[in-house]
């Protein structure tokens, strides 16, 4: 890490969010029935922060601007951000091989292990099943010990096929870490980013986050009031893939470093600007650009907003939901850290109106079916699709195609709804759309063949293989 020249993008004092986003948050948080959020908005030196709602609607205790919410997902980044630091020092090649860093790695198809790279993880083109939360314990062997039951997992597809959300890589990602810097994923975190960029409220273990005032995620089920869920977090070893807990403003403090090239506020240089632009460049396509972004990068998911290119991520732990959206042509980053209800719905409603009136750019309209239904015979699709967490069937109702999404393995017991049932509405000849029960939101559904004939369905930004 080395000095460059100061900068001035050391963020200010951060004053209030201007009176209209205050009340825009608490009117939309509302009718969306979250209920806790904040909003931070962060452009050149100057941080606004709002913060609507409690915590714990059990508790009552009020949401402030230092509130601690999981972020989830976009642990991602911060985890491919270490990455990029070690290639900075020559300390890592992406197209290296994971078995020569990681000499004990076994999967289930032993010619894979000698394949998968650290691109194909930071990318989430490895194949690997996604999906695996194995509770490893607590100890600081977590990751080793995941790592070492990797074998347990299925193949779904061959390395670099397709894409397929992965947190398992993500997870394996920071055992490389681990082995590079001889410490723990959580203590390289905190050594290599939190401290150089001054983040206090930034804690990766529950006994951290009990230091300061915490969200607790909510779940409810169709009209209900949301009510906390029984577990607070996921297992320690899923932390590269998503257990940092933090606060808004250290969500944007971080994402600076980025906007900045790689330079931190007091100067120091913690990334390579080279590195810092190969992480948003676009390194895979996706099979469903309509769920999320069109593209992904380095830990970044890449959107294209009215011709306009953004970065940024999601995070969905239990009950709580997070949202990051970077400008960089305008210097302008928005996170959304809630704690249940309809967030997704919330992030839409805000986020549109924030990027239209401050940036002049319009967010893409969420999918929807077309006025007049298409005549797509959607019988070839009929099966089942499984992986890891996940079971899909497409099944012949009486009013046509249905989709039987249902949650198994260790999660199933932690989500209010694990299986869930809507009929499949066309838009093209391979791609439809679901509304689930208690969700305004439409799901696109994809399915496509490899090059080597093998049937797969996306949903959920997962790449989901059919089996007999």
């Amino acid at each position: 890490m080395t000095r460059a020249p100061s900068t001035d993008n050391r963020p200010s004092p951060a004053p209030p969010v201007p009176a209209h986003w205050r009340q825009r948050l608490a009117e939309l948080a509302e009718r969306h029935r979250v209920p806790g959020a904040v909003l931070g908005i962060a452009r050149g030196p100057h941080t606004d922060v709002a913060a609507y709602g409690v915590l714990n609607t059990v508790t009552q205790v009020g949401t402030t601007r230092e509130s601690l919410f999981q972020i989830g997902s976009i642990t991602k980044v911060w985890t491919a951000t270490l990455a990029m630091q070690l290639v900075d020092e020559g300390r890592l090649d992406l197209d290296t091989t994971v078995a020569e860093l990681v000499p004990e790695l076994r999967l289930a198809d032993p010619r894979v292990a000698r394949q998968v790279t650290m691109r194909h993880l930071l990318t989430h083109t490895s194949g690997i099943d996604g999906d695996v939360f194995t509770d490893t314990g607590r100890g600081d062997d977590c990751l080793e010990r995941f790592v070492g039951r990797l074998d347990e997992a299925a193949q779904n597809h061959p390395p670099g096929a397709t894409f397929s959300y992965c947190n398992s890589g993500f997870v394996l990602a920071g055992r490389v870490i681990e082995k590079l810097t001889g410490t723990t994923w959580d203590l390289a975190l905190r050594e290599r980013l939190c401290v150089p960029l001054g983040l206090e409220r930034t804690v990766t273990l529950p006994e951290e986050a009990l230091r300061f005032r915490t969200a607790i995620g909510h779940e409810a089920g169709g009209t209900e009031s949301p009510r906390p869920v029984r577990t607070w977090g996921l297992p320690r070893s899923a932390g590269p893939a998503g257990l940092i807990t933090a606060t808004a403003e250290d969500v944007l403090a971080f994402v600076r470093l980025h906007l900045a090239g790689g330079v931190a506020p007091d100067g120091t240089r913690l990334l390579s600007e080279h590195s810092a632009q190969a992480m948003t460049e676009r390194h895979v396509e996706l099979p469903d650009a309509l769920s999320l972004g069109d593209s992904w990068g380095f830990g970044w998911i890449r959107f294209d907003w009215d011709g306009h290119r953004l970065i940024g991520h999601d995070g969905s732990t239990l009950g709580q939901a997070a949202f990051l959206r970077l400008l960089p042509e305008q210097n302008l980053a928005v996170t959304l850290l809630t704690n249940g209800g309809a967030a997704k719905d919330l992030y839409r409603d805000l986020f549109g109106e924030i990027f239209a009136e401050l940036a002049g750019v319009a967010m893409p309209r969420a999918p929807r079916p077309p006025a007049r239904r298409l005549p797509v015979d959607a019988r070839r699709f009929l099966g089942r699709y499984e992986r890891a967490g996940t079971r899909i069937e497409v099944l012949q109702g009486a009013d046509g195609p249905m989709l039987r999404h249902t949650t198994t393995g260790p999660l199933a017991h932690l989500v209010p709804e694990p299986v869930q049932e809507a009929a499949l509405v066309p838009v093209s000849d391979s791609r439809f759309l679901v509304r689930y029960d208690g969700s305004p939101s439409w799901t696109p559904v994809t399915f496509y063949s490899l090059s080597t004939g093998e049937r797969y369905v996306h949903h959920g930004m997962r790449a989901t293989p059919q089996v007999p």
